[in-house]
């Protein structure tokens, strides 16, 4: 198991979420464990609002009201939100654009602004993209 130094920035992003709250979710059982442990450390956890309206779209979506409340009482309130501002959603459209990959969301190229304006080196994600762009993925290790 990885040992996080003291105060690591993670950026949490929409798939831990998922399998955080859905048992049935193919990576739960290394997700929750995970989150566990992130809360019980001494970490900063990071979102943005775009990323909280994807989780909760999909999440309504495959999981019902129940877990929407579960996200937004118990699992949003231990993440520093990030709030995109007209000038970064700029910046992120450009970005995306430029990329230019059908499977690169925006959602996606806003994260990977906010860990870089951050200085956040490290995702709690099972998305291969954060890999691609040179993060380092948390909670895979166990994989």
């Amino acid at each position: 198991m990885l040992k996080l130094e003291k105060m690591t920035k993670i950026l949490v992003d929409t798939s831990a979420l998922l399998a955080i709250l859905s048992v049935r979710d193919a990576a739960h059982k290394i997700a929750k464990p995970t989150w566990d442990r992130l809360i019980l450390e001494d970490v900063s956890l990071y979102t943005h609002n775009y990323l909280i309206i994807e989780a909760s779209a999909l999440i309504q979506n495959r999981l019902g009201m129940n877990a929407i409340q579960d996200l937004h009482r118990n699992i949003l309130p231990m993440l520093e939100i990030e709030w995109i501002t007209r000038q970064q959603h700029r910046e992120i459209i450009n970005t995306y654009l430029l990329a230019n990959r059908r499977q690169l969301s925006l959602v996606d190229c806003a994260s990977f602004e906010i860990m870089r304006r951050h200085g956040i080196r490290k995702a709690f994600t099972f998305d291969k993209h954060f890999a691609e762009q040179g993060f380092e993925i948390i909670g895979q290790e166990s994989c």
